[in-house]
């Protein structure tokens, strides 16, 4: 079954979560689905940008799919899952143009990752939060998913939110710098899509070349999981 949809809107590559019923869960196949979408987008080497979103109005992902892995044994969540999801994570914070994760409902767990690897977040205003619950659920991170919460850019509330488990609204993760921008429920979509559109001018290369610059300590992790 389908998970995700990729559309393509002038310059901008919309990759939209269709498993609201799951939650948009995580599982060994919605990663694959992922990586396949990136695929076809990286084959692609003209300017443009990326927009992830849901089109459930609950969640944009709750993460990994917890059902999934108690089928599987928890050894398979650390021994297997986490690694592809780790790489999952530095392949979308490496990609070779602006992103922007446009959080339609609730970003928990492993969905708050997702949005972190993003270059830029919207978040709805007035529905859904944004959360790290590991701390609750006595599960660690790993060192990939530690730098790819350093990205977001409030030092004191990234570690608040890491700590606590404590969800953060819309409005308030905009005025602490961990989403860029909360809009309405009407004015969410559109307002991403405008942004992206912007983005999508810059040349590709140059954008590419100054990210990877800032997120070096990124491709060391990649090319550590390659030895």
């Amino acid at each position: 079954m389908s998970t995700m949809k990729l559309d393509k809107q002038d310059s901008t590559y919309v990759l939209t979560l269709t498993n609201g019923v799951r939650a948009n869960t995580l599982t060994d196949d919605v990663l694959d689905e992922f990586h396949a979408a990136l695929d076809q987008i990286e084959a692609d080497q003209g300017n443009a940008a990326l927009v992830l979103a849901s089109d459930d109005p609950k969640f944009f992902s709750n993460g990994i799919d917890l059902d999934y892995i108690q089928s599987k044994g928890m050894d398979y969540l650390f021994t297997r899952f986490v690694p592809r999801l780790d790489q999952l994570l530095l392949r979308v914070a490496l990609l070779n143009l602006p992103t922007i994760a446009c959080l339609t409902g609730h970003a928990y767990a492993g969905g708050a990752l997702l949005a972190a690897a993003f270059d830029f977040r919207t978040m709805r205003a007035d529905r859904g939060f944004l959360c790290f619950p590991e701390v609750d659920l006595k599960l660690g991170l790993s060192p990939v998913m530690t730098e790819i919460i350093k990205l977001l850019p409030n030092e004191q509330a990234r570690l608040e939110l890491v700590l606590t488990g404590r969800p953060m609204g819309g409005e308030e993760a905009a005025k602490r710098g961990i989403v860029d921008v909360a809009f309405s429920v009407d004015d969410l979509v559109p307002q991403t899509l405008e942004m992206a559109a912007k983005l999508a001018k810059k040349d590709r290369r140059t954008y590419a070349q100054i990210k990877h610059g800032f997120r070096a300590q990124l491709q060391g992790l990649v090319d550590s999981s390659r030895r």
